[in-house]
C-alpha cells in the first residue's frame, strides 16, 4: 500500500532540524529511510538526503525503481546499479557518491553517528552496515541520531494506524496457534505455524500491507529462558509456551510476548501468573504523561522482587516501538525522561526460574492524556487452548 505523505511527521523533523541548526540529514539505516521517505529497501544499500527546505532525495538501487515510484514520498529518486560494468566498485561506494553529491548544496549536515541498532531491510537475513568511509565523507557533521530519536518517540496518526496493523496480524497469528498447538509439537514447529500465518495471511492484510514478516523466539516449560534460541524441545502440557514475537508490516513494528498452555495450568504457574500480572497491571496504570521512566523501571523491578525474583529480569522492562521493534525511549533507573502522550511503549516484566522455566508478559501501549491503550486484541497472561 502507498501511504499518503505524513506531513505531521516530516514537519516535526524539520522543526527539530531548525532547532539544531541543521540544513540536511543524511540517513542510511533502513528504519530511518522508511521514517523519512516511506521506502523500505530490499538490501539496505539505499539512503536519503532530507533537507530542511525542499524535496528529499532517495538514493535507490535501480532494481527497486518501480517500488520506489509506487511507495516513496519524494519524486527525486537517484538510481544506482547493483553491478555496473563501467564501475567495478561495490554498490555501497556508488550510494555514498550519490548521497554526497545530493548533500553537497547544504552547509550543516547531520548523519547517524551514534546509531546503536537498526531495523532490517526487506531481505532481513544479512543487514547492510556502515563502512568507515560513510562517516568521513561529509566533512564536519553533526550527530543526527538524537534528533531522529526525539522525532520518532512521538507517533503521528498515520504511524499509529500502521502499528495497529502489525498488532492485529500478530494477534491473529496467535489465534491460529491457539487452535493448532499440541503437546506433541516442538517449539520450532509451533513457531513455524506462527511465522507462516504472519507472512502468508499478513501480507495483503486488509488490502493495506504489502509485506508482513514475523520474528520469534518460542520456548515451552523449562525451555523458557532469556536470550536463548527456539529448539526442538516439545511443548509441555500444563506449563506455558511463551511466544516472544515481532511483526513488521511495511516497515512498522509491534513487539509482544504472549503465552499459551495446553491443558490445565499447574498451580505453580497459576501463582506465578497472578503475581506477574499484578506487577504488569500496576505498570500499565503508571505510564501516563509525565511519569518518570526511571521510576517505572524501579517500580517494576521492586514488584518482581516482591514475588520472589529479586534482580530480574536481565532484559529491559519498557521501551519504545515504531519503525523498529526496540527503539528509544528506554526505562532505566540510571536514565531520565518522562512518558509523553503520543508514545507507543512495550511493557514487558518477566521472571525466570533457576534451571529453566518462567514467565513474561508484554504488549504495546499507546499513551494518551487518558492513560495507556493496549494495541493488541490478544489477551495477556496465559491463555488456555
Amino acid at each position: 500500500m502507498s501511504w499518503p505523505r505524513d506531513d505531521a511527521k516530516l514537519e516535526r523533523v524539520r522543526a527539530l532540524m531548525d532547532e539544531h541548526g541543521l540544513d540536511a540529514l543524511v540517513v542510511r539505516a533502513p528504519d530511518n529511510v522508511v521514517y523519512l521517505t516511506n521506502f523500505w529497501g530490499m538490501k539496505g544499500y539505499d539512503a536519503c538526503v532530507f533537507p530542511r527546505d525542499g524535496d528529499p532525495v532517495l538514493v535507490c538501487l535501480e532494481a527497486s525503481e518501480d517500488d520506489a515510484a509506487r511507495r516513496a514520498w519524494t519524486t527525486d529518486v537517484r538510481l544506482f546499479r547493483g553491478y555496473d560494468e563501467r564501475d567495478p566498485r561495490p554498490p555501497s561506494a556508488r550510494v555514498l557518491e550519490l548521497a554526497r553529491e545530493a548533500a553537497s548544496a547544504h552547509d550543516r549536515v547531520g548523519i547517524e553517528l551514534t546509531l546503536g541498532t537498526q531495523a532490517s531491510d526487506r531481505m532481513v537475513g544479512e543487514p547492510t552496515t556502515f563502512t568507515r568511509e560513510w562517516f568521513t565523507a561529509f566533512g564536519e557533521v553533526a550527530d543526527a541520531t538524537p534528533l531522529l530519536t526525539s522525532a520518532r518517540a512521538l507517533k503521528t496518526r498515520q504511524e499509529i494506524e500502521r502499528m495497529r496493523l502489525a498488532n492485529e496480524i500478530a494477534a491473529a497469528a496467535m489465534e491460529h496457534c491457539k487452535l493448532v498447538i499440541d503437546a506433541g509439537m516442538s517449539e520450532a514447529q509451533i513457531a513455524a505455524e506462527w511465522h507462516g500465518f504472519v507472512h502468508g495471511e499478513g501480507t495483503g492484510w486488509e488490502g493495506k500491507v504489502d509485506l508482513a514478516l514475523g520474528f520469534s523466539l518460542v520456548w515451552s516449560g523449562p525451555g523458557i529462558k532469556t536470550f536463548s534460541a527456539t529448539t526442538s524441545r516439545p511443548v509441555v502440557e500444563g506449563e506455558p509456551t511463551l511466544f516472544e514475537i515481532w511483526v513488521c508490516a511495511d516497515g512498522y513494528w509491534c513487539d509482544h510476548t504472549k503465552n499459551l498452555v495446553v491443558g490445565e495450568l499447574t498451580p505453580r504457574y497459576r501463582e506465578l501468573e497472578d503475581g506477574l500480572m499484578g506487577v504488569y497491571q500496576d505498570a500499565v496504570a503508571f505510564v501516563r504523561p509525565g511519569a518518570s521512566f526511571a521510576e517505572l523501571d524501579r517500580q517494576i523491578r521492586e514488584g518482581i522482587a516482591g514475588i520472589g525474583f529479586a534482580g530480574q529480569p536481565s532484559h529491559p522492562i519498557c521501551h519504545g516501538v515504531g519503525a523498529r521493534a526496540h527503539e528509544p525511549p528506554y526505562a532505566h533507573q540510571a536514565g531520565g525522561g518522562e512518558v509523553a502522550a503520543g508514545m507507543v511503549l512495550a511493557i514487558e516484566p518477566g521472571c525466570y526460574i533457576e534451571g529453566g522455566g518462567g514467565l513474561r508478559v508484554e504488549d504495546n501501549f499507546l499513551i494518551s492524556d487518558d492513560g495507556a491503550e493496549k494495541l493488541s486484541p490478544f489477551p495477556d497472561g496465559i491463555v488456555q487452548t
